[in-house]
C-alpha cells in the first residue's frame, strides 16, 4: 500500500495527504474502504515505529506498510527488508515482519488468544507474526532470493512489564520479541538489535526489485501436507456420481494443466496462460456432495499440478472460515483459500480455480454471469464451478449454468456440465430432499418416512429447543436456524456474558391451566463471546456457529448455515413465508434483511423459498420444524405424522 525507504516515509508522516494516498491505495488493492479506526491506527502507530527506525540508524531499509499477501488473506502492518552485509544483488535478504498494536493491557487466554481491554478476543500477536513468518518460509519459490525471516511485535503504548507478560504468554520460545514504549525510547545503540535489524544494511535497487518480483507460491512440502489432509479427511470421501465427476475433472486437468507454465504459457484470451481452456460446472441439490468433491479436488490439484497454483474460493464466508479452521495446523495454508473479494487478482495468477457456492457471487450491475466470474472465465485455463441455482437467496447474487455456458461459448472456451444427483446428507434420503422440494416448489405431499431419517413437527419453540438440547446431550451436533424475521443486535456491552435475546415468539395458552408464554433466544454471535474472567468460550463467532462449542444455544440464519451440515436440525419458519389458500405467500415486510425488505411479495417469494429449502436440508439425520403461522402449522401437521 505504501513502500519506500524508511527515511523517505518518515518525512511524510506529518502530511495528511500521505494518509489520503494510503487510503486510496488500500482501496485499489482490493482491501475495501478503510474505516476511521483503521486510519486512526495508522496515524497512531506508524510515527512511533518510524521514530524508532530513525533513532536506530535504519533509515535506508526498505519498508512496506499494509503489505498484502497474494491471496488477500493477510495484511502485514509493516514489513522491513534489508540485506546481509556483502550479499550479492540476489543474495540473502532479511525480512522483519512488524505487528503494531495500540494496546496497553490485555488478558492472556492461551498461547494463541488474548482478550483486549474492550472484551474482544483476538489472536495473540506473537502467534500472528509466527503465521506471517510461516507464509514467507513456505511460499518462497526456489528461484527467489534466500530469505531470512524474523518478526517483532511493537506495543508502543505499553510498559516493559506489560510487554514481558504478553511475550511470556505466547508459550515456548517463538523467537519473536515484544517491544514496548520503554524499549523504543531506550538507548539508540540497542534499538537496531531489538528490532531484529542489527545485522541488516540497506538493500540496493536490484535487491529491492528481486524481492518485489517474487511470485509467491506454496512449497511442495506445504502442498503435500495440506493436500494429504484434505484428501484423507473422511468428510471428503467420494462415492457414486461424485467419483465419476472427479474422474472427468481429472481428465480435463490433464488436458489443460499438464503443460501449464505460468511464465511462458498463453492464457485463453491471448494474455499469459495455456492458449485454450475449459469451464466445468458441477450442480447438485443440498447434500449432493458438491463441497466434498470441491475440497477433494483441491487436494488432488495441489499435489499433481503445483505450477498451476490451484486455489479454492467461495463467496460463503462461513464455508471459508470452516476450511481455514480445518487447516489451521498449517499456518501458511490460508493463502490457498483466498477471499471472494480477491477473485479477480487470484484469476490473474492461477492456472486452475475451484469455486464453490458460486450462486452466492455478487452480480453487480452487469447482465449474464457476475463480473468477477467473467474475469475468471476469461483468464484461468481451467475453472471448476460448483453451484445450486435453488440456493440463490438475494437479488444481488447468483448465476446459472446456462449463463456460464453462454459466456464460455462467447469466449471460445470448452464447457462441460456435470450433475450430482445423490444425497449424502439426510441419511442418504433422496426421499426427504424430494419431499422438501415438493413442499416448497410443487404440490406438498405427506411424509411417509424413510429408514434412518426422522422428521418431526414441533408445536411450539419450547418443544423444538428441548429436541435440540436432547440431541446435544446425546453427543450429536444439533443446531437451530430461523428465517431472518427478527432484529439482530450485533454489538454488546464490554464484559457481557450473554447475548441479546432478539428472537421472541409468543406461545398462546392451548390448554386450561397452561398460561401463555414467550420464547426468547439469541442469534448467533457477530463476534465470539468469551467469559471475561477465565476466557471460556460462551458463544462461537457466527461463521463457526455450526461446529464450535456452544453453538446449539444460539439461532443461526441462512448466512451461517448455507454450505454446512449437522446431525440434528431445528428450523423455525417465520412470518415471512406462510401457506394461504393452497399456495405460499411471501411477506417481505416481516424480514429484517435490508437487502430483501424493499421487494414486492412476488419478488421476495423465490428467495424465501430458496432460503427455507437450505435451512430444511442441513440435518444429516433429523429435522424438527416449527412455524409461527397457524395455517402453515396446519398444513405441516397434515403432512407430517405425529410421533
Amino acid at each position: 500500500m505504501a513502500a519506500g525507504r524508511a527515511g523517505d516515509i518518515a518525512a511524510l508522516l506529518q502530511e495528511d495527504a500521505f494518509y489520503s494516498r494510503c487510503a486510496a491505495r488500500y482501496r485499489a488493492a482490493g482491501f475495501g474502504t478503510p474505516g476511521s479506526a483503521e486510519e486512526r491506527s495508522w496515524r497512531n502507530s506508524w510515527p512511533p515505529l518510524f521514530a524508532a527506525l530513525m533513532r536506530a540508524g535504519l533509515e535506508d531499509l526498505q519498508v512496506y506498510l499494509e503489505y498484502g499477501t497474494p491471496g488477500g488473506g493477510r495484511r502485514l502492518d509493516a514489513l522491513l527488508v534489508g540485506a546481509a552485509p556483502g550479499a550479492a544483488p540476489a543474495g540473502v535478504l532479511g525480512l522483519v515482519v512488524v505487528e503494531l498494536k495500540q494496546w496497553q493491557t490485555c488478558r492472556i487466554l492461551d498461547a494463541e488468544r488474548v482478550m483486549r481491554s474492550d472484551g474482544l478476543v483476538t489472536a495473540h500477536p506473537v502467534h500472528q507474526v509466527a503465521a506471517y513468518r510461516s507464509f514467507f518460509q513456505h511460499w518462497r519459490p526456489r528461484d527467489a532470493p534466500v530469505l531470512d525471516v524474523r518478526g517483532v511485535v511493537v506495543l508502543h503504548n505499553a510498559t516493559a512489564g506489560e510487554g514481558a507478560a504478553l511475550a511470556a504468554g505466547a508459550g515456548g520460545d517463538a523467537g519473536i520479541p515484544v517491544l514496548t514504549a520503554e524499549e523504543l525510547s531506550g538507548p539508540a545503540g540497542a534499538l537496531a538489535g531489538l528490532l531484529c535489524c542489527g545485522d541488516l544494511v540497506a538493500p540496493d535497487a536490484g535487491q529491492v526489485a528481486a524481492f518485489e518480483n517474487i511470485r509467491w507460491q506454496p512449497s511442495s512440502r506445504l502442498l503435500d501436507h495440506v493436500g494429504t489432509d484434505l484428501t484423507g479427511h473422511r468428510a471428503f470421501a467420494l462415492v457414486g456420481d461424485q467419483q465419476d465427476a472427479f474422474v472427468r475433472i481429472r481428465a480435463a486437468a490433464s488436458r489443460y494443466l499438464t503443460a501449464f507454465d505460468p511464465g511462458t504459457a498463453q492464457r485463453p484470451n491471448g494474455q499469459s496462460g495455456t492458449g485454450s481452456g475449459a469451464i466445468v460446472t458441477v450442480s447438485g441439490g443440498p447434500g449432493s456432495g458438491k463441497t466434498a468433491l470441491a475440497v477433494r479436488l483441491l487436494g488432488y490439484l495441489m499435489r499433481q499440478y503445483p505450477k498451476a497454483a490451484p486455489r479454492f474460493i467461495t463467496p460463503s464466508g462461513t464455508l471459508r472460515a470452516h476450511l481455514l479452521d480445518a487447516t489451521r495446523g498449517h499456518l501458511a495454508a490460508r493463502e490457498l483459500f483466498p477471499s471472494a473479494g480477491a477473485l479477480r487478482s487470484t484469476a490473474r495468477q492461477a492456472g486452475v480455480l475451484v469455486i464453490d457456492e458460486a450462486q452466492r457471487l455478487k452480480r453487480g450491475g452487469t447482465r449474464g454471469v457476475p463480473a468477477d466470474l467473467a474475469a475468471v472465465l476469461e483468464q484461468v485455463p481451467l475453472a471448476v464451478v460448483f453451484l445450486d441455482e435453488r440456493q440463490i437467496i438475494r437479488p444481488d447474487e447468483g448465476t446459472t449454468v446456462e449463463e456460464i455456458h453462454t459466456a464460455a461459448r462467447a469466449l471460445g472456451r470448452t464447457h462441460h456440465h456435470l450433475e450430482l444427483t445423490g444425497s449424502f446428507r439426510c441419511s442418504g434420503s433422496a426421499a426427504y430432499t424430494a419431499w422438501v422440494d415438493a413442499l416448497l416448489y410443487g404440490t406438498p405431499t405427506p411424509w411417509t418416512g424413510h429408514t434412518g431419517y426422522d422428521l418431526n413437527l414441533a408445536d411450539d419453540p419450547f418443544q423444538l429447543q428441548e429436541e435440540i438440547e436432547h440431541a446435544t446431550a446425546q453427543g450429536h451436533t444439533a443446531r437451530t436456524t430461523a428465517g431472518f424475521c427478527w432484529p439482530w443486535t450485533r454489538t454488546r456491552p464490554s464484559g457481557a456474558t450473554t447475548l441479546p435475546l432478539d428472537i421472541t415468539i409468543d406461545v398462546p395458552a392451548t390448554h386450561p391451566g397452561v398460561p401463555a408464554r414467550t420464547w426468547r433466544a439469541a442469534w448467533n454471535a457477530a463476534t465470539a463471546l468469551t467469559h471475561p474472567d477465565d476466557g471460556r468460550p460462551l458463544a462461537p463467532h457466527s461463521q463457526l456457529w455450526a461446529s464450535h462449542t456452544g453453538g446449539h444455544q444460539q439461532i443461526g440464519c441462512i448466512y451461517t448455515a448455507q454450505g454446512l451440515e449437522y446431525h440434528t436440525a431445528g428450523v423455525i419458519i417465520g412470518p415471512d413465508l406462510t401457506w394461504n389458500n393452497d399456495h405460499w405467500t411471501a411477506h417481505p415486510g416481516e424480514s429484517h434483511d435490508a437487502s430483501l425488505r424493499g421487494l414486492t411479495p412476488d419478488q421476495y417469494l423465490p428467495y424465501a423459498l430458496n432460503t427455507y429449502r437450505v435451512l430444511l436440508t442441513r440435518g444429516t439425520h433429523t429435522t424438527h420444524i416449527h412455524t409461527t403461522n397457524p395455517t402453515t402449522h396446519h398444513l405441516l401437521a397434515s403432512l407430517i405424522p405425529k410421533r
